[in-house]
């Protein structure tokens, strides 16, 4: 693997992912999360559902001849939640901040000159991908392992999991991060962005954000 791609999957590059749960914070509060096992599920269907259509839109804006305006406002659509919104853009700017210092280049400043507020995260990554020389495949495969590795990583913290057996559940989602990955840059390819919704994500979105005392931003 590009030693680029690596560098965006660290959890230590700063894009602000690290205080963010990824709606694990309150599946665990409501008793969805509650060990390996159901997190191993909730990983399963937010890869599916969230993950698959980010992977899609980061590998579309990865493509060199990327509209990521048209891209933002998909990704706006494909998220009903408005603190789900909210998350994504402020993840968006953090990461194109970083990606800016990291990897120079003209796309990113076209981004950064038409989202001020922050561009949707899966639009930054690709356009964060594409500026490194990275593929649309590579970006689908970012976003698809940043869509279970957060919360995965959020819940040794939350529920004091071993880290092994997190580990041990990413590594057995691993088969399916690649089908995902790979269905979502051949969506991208294709012209045909997925839309795969998760009601649940959306709720506890809302839910988390009116807590007054939390331990991840989402």
């Amino acid at each position: 693997m590009d030693a680029a791609a690596l560098l965006l999957a660290d959890g230590r590059f700063p894009a602000g992912g690290h205080a963010h749960s990824g709606g694990a914070e309150a599946a665990v509060r409501a008793g969805r999360i509650h060990d390996a096992d159901s997190l191993a599920a909730f990983l399963t269907g937010r890869l599916h559902t969230a993950g698959r259509t980010a992977a899609a839109l980061a590998a579309a804006a990865a493509a060199e001849d990327a509209d990521t305006a048209a891209l933002d406002e998909a990704a706006d659509a494909r998220t009903p939640s408005p603190a789900q919104r909210d998350t994504s853009r402020r993840l968006g700017r953090q990461l194109l901040r970083a990606a800016r210092a990291a990897w120079p280049h003209p796309a990113l400043d076209r981004l950064q000159a038409a989202h001020p507020r922050g561009p949707h995260q899966p639009v930054a990554l690709g356009t964060a991908a594409r500026a490194a020389g990275l593929t649309p495949a590579d970006a689908a495969s970012l976003a698809a392992y940043e869509s279970v590795n957060g919360p995965a990583t959020a819940c040794v913290r939350l529920l004091g999991l071993d880290p092994y057996q997190v580990a041990a559940v990413l590594a057995r989602l691993a088969p399916q991060l690649d089908t995902v990955a790979a269905d979502a840059a051949a969506d991208a390819a294709r012209g045909t962005l997925p839309a795969a919704s998760a009601p649940l994500l959306d709720i506890h979105a809302e839910q988390h954000r009116s807590w007054k005392v939390r331990l991840f931003a989402s």
